[in-house]
């Protein structure tokens, strides 16, 4: 077997989601999968593009129609863009797959955040990168002194950013956007920046690559996962210039030769006619997350305020256990999953990522199970 293969895990995301099916009666608060359905006329698109028998090979790249939709969509964040800079993928995660593959050699160093969504290190672990974890400040924002001391004593060629942040939930500030571009001026490197969830943000948006000035230095990938409650359609993007977009597409090609095409015709109308429905999923997240933040609060259970996405980051450091043996115990005992911080990088030990993109009526279950469990286990807690 490939023994870098060998060397990395199943997503523990992954794992404690298929742990549910053998816990009866047990809840789940594990996977990003928001609870909307896929909007009304993104699935009347894709019905009709299945009856106009749009479903053959579409180019590489992708439709041009989704492609300039794109770059549209992007131009009202202010960040700019044409259609041939522009690539469709299966899902963001195929778009992370190819960028890192067309980018990195084995041996050569990448920065990556910890905790952080596990594809960055397992990704550049198949390619026999050498992975570097900056750290994150208390409340999981950017650490930019950490990044700067890193840059400065190693030989590294790629920076991964990702905001909002799975699992934290953080954002960029104006004040870090602004000190993360600066220091990006000044280094010779590549960012991808992985803005999967930037439709679902609570503040303002700040994206690196909203500069024009350090075009040349960013990739961003996105999707339509998350945004249009698609998951599992898979079609994301990556966007990024011609010298970079021609190594990409290589391996996107042979990876897999398109993305779904009646699904890009789904996120074209979704980007046309369909961004009301996704401020009104905003705003049912930011709702639900505060009824998080509340209950956390009244178990007593430290925890930095998410920003954007649907995760929410709590520390379990007091209980003195192992998250994996803490969300183990959860599970079997308190009929409740939740994601072992671990399963993000080491950084994660002490914290367990409650996932939010459910009913009330299941975060409502979910929270008087987790408070009863806590009476029982830790009543000194």
């Amino acid at each position: 077997m490939n023994t870098q293969v060998e060397k990395i895990q199943i997503s523990g995301i992954r794992r404690f989601a298929e742990k549910v099916k053998n816990v009866n009666g047990a809840i789940s608060l594990t996977l990003g999968q928001p609870d909307f359905c896929v909007p009304k006329n993104v699935s009347e698109a894709m019905i009709k593009a299945i009856k106009e028998n749009k479903t053959t090979y579409t180019s590489n790249s992708g439709i041009d129609e989704l492609r300039e939709e794109i770059c549209t969509y992007l131009r009202s964040f202010n960040i700019e863009y044409d259609k041939d800079e522009i690539c469709l993928t299966v899902g963001g995660s195929e778009g992370l797959y190819s960028v890192l593959f067309a980018l990195m050699n084995a041996g050569e160093k990448i920065l990556i955040p910890g905790p952080a969504y596990p594809a960055y290190e397992n990704i550049s672990i198949m390619i026999d990168a050498k992975v570097v974890h900056y750290k994150l400040n208390n409340d999981f924002t950017v650490n930019i002194k950490d990044i700067k001391e890193k840059l400065d004593t190693q030989n590294i060629k790629y920076l991964i950013l990702s905001f909002p942040s799975n699992p934290t939930g953080a954002i960029l500030s104006k004040e870090q956007r602004d000190e993360l571009v600066t220091l990006i001026k000044e280094r010779d490197i590549i960012v991808i920046t992985d803005e999967m969830y930037s439709a679902i943000i609570f503040e303002d948006y700040y994206s690196v690559a909203q500069e024009k000035e350090i075009k040349d230095k960013i990739i961003y990938v996105s999707g339509f996962s998350k945004i249009f409650s698609m998951t599992g359609l898979r079609i994301g993007y990556v966007a990024c210039l011609e010298k970079y977009m021609k190594e990409i597409i290589k391996v996107h090609q042979y990876g897999v030769s398109c993305a779904p095409s009646i699904a890009q015709y789904g996120a074209l109308e979704g980007l046309k006619n369909s961004l009301d429905d996704v401020e009104n999923m905003r705003k049912t997240f930011e709702r639900r997350k505060d009824y998080c933040m509340n209950r956390l609060k009244e178990l007593k259970l430290e925890v930095a305020e998410p920003k954007g996405a649907f995760y929410i980051f709590p520390s379990i450091e007091k209980f003195n256990m192992p998250s994996e043996e803490f969300c183990e115990k959860l599970l079997n005992e308190g009929k409740l999953a939740c994601v072992p911080g671990t399963a993000f990088g080491s950084l994660g030990e002490g914290y367990m990522r409650i996932s939010y993109c459910y009913s009330d009526e299941v975060l409502k279950e979910a929270f008087d199970r987790l408070e009863k469990f806590l009476e029982i286990n830790f009543p000194n807690c």
